[in-house]
């Protein structure tokens, strides 16, 4: 079981980071169709405006298929920090390193960039991630309970300073 680490676009990683993201949402936390729209819409409009110079998305492949990812969107970079998003990894995948070799590859970039910060949204209860991001050095910067989502969860910023 090779797991390779993919630096880009592949036809038809939007849709199956969407599926990763309803799918799992949706078992773990009830999740539906608001929240799957906003990850489609949100992943599809960053790889309309993607530059490479600026952004990152890297994809976790399995024999072709994708079963992991993460980005960041470094559109406003110099202003607020580089935002990591659509970090997940598929069920066969958890617990094998993929995160951390997502993360890793993620944060070299964000350091490659020197973006000073580095910031994510997430929300409690996602405590191997929260694990993951504390062990990179992310520390929780706001907690609020919010909707952003599709349902009530308690939000978290964690933040990075590079």
């Amino acid at each position: 079981m090779t797991v390779a680490i993919h630096k880009g676009y592949l036809p038809g990683s939007i849709g199956r980071i969407v599926e990763l993201h309803a799918r799992y949402y949706r078992e773990l936390v009830g999740f539906g169709l608001p929240f799957e729209s906003k990850v489609a819409r949100e992943l599809s409009e960053f790889c309309e405006r993607y530059v490479d110079e600026r952004d990152g998305l890297w994809l976790a492949l399995q024999d072709g298929s994708i079963e992991g990812s993460i980005a960041v969107d470094g559109s406003r970079g110099g202003q607020e920090g580089a935002h990591l998003r659509w970090f997940i990894a598929s069920d066969s995948m958890r617990g094998t390193g993929v995160g951390t070799a997502l993360l890793t590859s993620a944060m070299e970039f964000c350091q490659s960039r020197h973006y000073e910060r580095v910031y994510l949204w997430t929300f409690e209860g996602l405590d191997a991630a929260r694990h993951l991001y504390e062990r990179f050095g992310f520390r929780l910067a706001v907690q609020q309970r919010g909707t952003q989502w599709g349902a009530e969860v308690n939000e978290q910023r964690f933040e990075l300073h590079v």
